[in-house]
């Protein structure tokens, strides 16, 4: 991770556009979306910050091209929930208060049995009844201290029937506003955010993904009541109600839906990833026009201080040109399908697998990999980190097949997903799930294979396929147009489009903007 203050190519436009300032929920250099956009923009004469939050608690600076990048330490002030500061009454009465005085106590009633055994050998008294409840209370706090360790285990899982009948009561009596009682953790985004927002003055914020909308309506706000015009633009990159909840208890996904029905109405413009997506959004909304479409695409100039080789992946892998070599990039998770795939490998005896994901020693990889071990194929199995946006294309051109064995969710049958787009041109034919928007466009150009989505026997037999005639599914990139869509300057120029049309003012050297963009509210 950079931590470079020194000025940039961004000096270069200083003054000569108007200032957006783009918000994300991430540390930035894992999200290609976020990175190319914020470069992109800053080529077009715009003014760009780009505020992530820091894995850290160290603030980070640095350039994308002309666009600064600042992490920010992120406030954990809300992030326990008040549940965790009261006395767990109903659930567990003899419990203890929070607040450490359980550790306390027991500390203190074991000083107590210790200065009572001193006593009784150093001064000759027995004591006998004061050991004796010495004892019970050891024992005493010991239970209490127990008591409150379940509670707490409890009320972490928020799952419990007293749980689910106070979520239910504050949805219906708060509406979409229940989030700031279901997941209070969301206001230590504006702790963060907004003050460093609200300092940089905007005409224009980005607001990036469920997470972010409502720290830019409420920039927005306070601008306004200060006097100052500021545009607010939400880049709506998935179906929140159709995605697999991020944490177990009911309370997660309708308060980030709360969350987000709450602002999204406040956006001036709001972008999504697909065709699909924007119609859903305009409907969930009730958006006066249908969201601008801003693809995923591969794309995006390399940084001026990196211009190293591109990594072999066949050589990261250990095998020949000959070697039969499937590829998976993305997020490594259940609902990916990647154990479909583990699953696969005794009946693709030639075959190794290549898994690009971001934490490739994080758990989920080690329990995919010793999945792998019992069914004998670990040494056909590789889990290898992330390169930079720039270079995935070309690394990921060493492979043979594309693989995108994900799971019917809502979310996932919306878009050409990033992976899609990057193996595409690498000239990879695809092997994907049955998943709908993908499926329909591997049919439809012939770039690939489509299987059951969890069946292993169909995946088996994609996979064959698609080995067995490698050129007949690349032949398909071969069509006019198909790939040039897939690009991401063609993807910058619809953003810069409704970035103009909003502040209602050239960039220099660029031309006006058109009087009704697609997209635009």
């Amino acid at each position: 991770m950079r931590d470079d203050t020194a000025p940039g190519p961004a000096e270069q436009t200083e003054g000569g556009g108007r200032r957006v300032v783009m918000l994300v929920d991430n540390a930035v250099e894992g999200d290609s979306r976020v990175q190319k956009a914020a470069r992109s923009m800053a080529d077009a004469g715009w003014r760009v910050t780009l505020l992530g939050q820091s894995p850290d608690h160290r603030p980070r600076r640095w350039r994308l091209g002309a666009a600064e990048v600042r992490l920010l330490p992120m406030s954990k002030q809300l992030n326990a929930r008040r549940n965790q500061f009261r006395r767990p009454w109903l659930r567990r009465p003899l419990a203890h208060r929070p607040g450490g005085i359980a550790d306390y106590r027991v500390a203190q009633a074991k000083a107590w049995r210790a200065d009572l055994l001193a006593r009784r050998v150093l001064e000759g008294r027995s004591l006998r009844l004061r050991r004796l409840a010495a004892q019970v209370m050891v024992r005493w706090t010991r239970l209490r201290r127990d008591q409150l360790e379940r509670a707490r285990a409890a009320r972490k899982g928020l799952d419990g029937p007293v749980d689910r009948l106070w979520a239910w009561g504050v949805r219906r009596c708060m509406g979409h506003r229940a989030w700031r009682r279901l997941e209070p953790y969301l206001w230590d985004y504006e702790l963060t955010f907004g003050p460093a927002v609200d300092a940089l003055r905007p005409d224009l914020i980005h607001a990036n993904d469920f997470r972010m909308i409502g720290v830019g309506a409420r920039a927005v706000a306070r601008a306004r009541d200060r006097g100052r015009t500021v545009k607010l633009v939400w880049d709506a990159h998935e179906y929140l109600p159709g995605i697999k909840p991020r944490a177990s208890h009911g309370r997660w996904l309708p308060a980030h839906v709360g969350h987000e029905r709450e602002y999204a109405r406040y956006a001036d413009a709001v972008v999504t990833v697909s065709d699909s997506l924007a119609e859903l959004l305009r409907r969930e909304h009730r958006l006066p026009e249908t969201p601008a479409v801003v693809l995923n695409a591969p794309g995006g100039e390399a940084p001026e201080d990196h211009d190293g080789p591109v990594p072999d992946l066949r050589a990261l892998c250990g095998v020949t040109a000959d070697t039969p070599l499937l590829v998976y990039s993305g997020a490594p998770a259940e609902q990916r399908g990647l154990r479909t795939v583990i699953e696969a490998l005794p009946r693709l005896p030639d075959a190794h697998a290549a898994f690009v994901v971001l934490a490739p020693r994080g758990a989920y990889m080690k329990g995919l990999l010793a999945r792998a071990a019992e069914l004998g194929v670990a040494e056909r199995v590789h889990a290898l980190p992330y390169v930079p946006h720039w270079q995935v294309v070309d690394f990921l051109s060493g492979a043979d097949v594309g693989l995108i064995p994900i799971h019917h969710w809502p979310n996932h049958e919306l878009a050409l997903i990033t992976k899609f787009m990057e193996y595409a041109h690498a000239r990879l034919p695809i092997v994907v799930s049955d998943v709908r928007t993908m499926a329909d466009k591997v049919r439809e150009t012939g770039q690939g294979e489509v299987f059951r989505a969890e069946d292993t026997d169909d995946f088996v037999r994609a996979v064959r396929a698609t080995l067995a005639a490698p050129e007949r599914y690349r032949a398909a990139y071969d069509t006019p147009g198909l790939l040039d869509a897939w690009t991401w300057q063609a993807q910058a120029q619809v953003l810069d489009t409704v970035y103009r049309h909003l502040l209602c003012a050239e960039v220099p050297g660029r031309t006006a903007a058109p009087t009704s963009p697609i997209g635009v509210n």
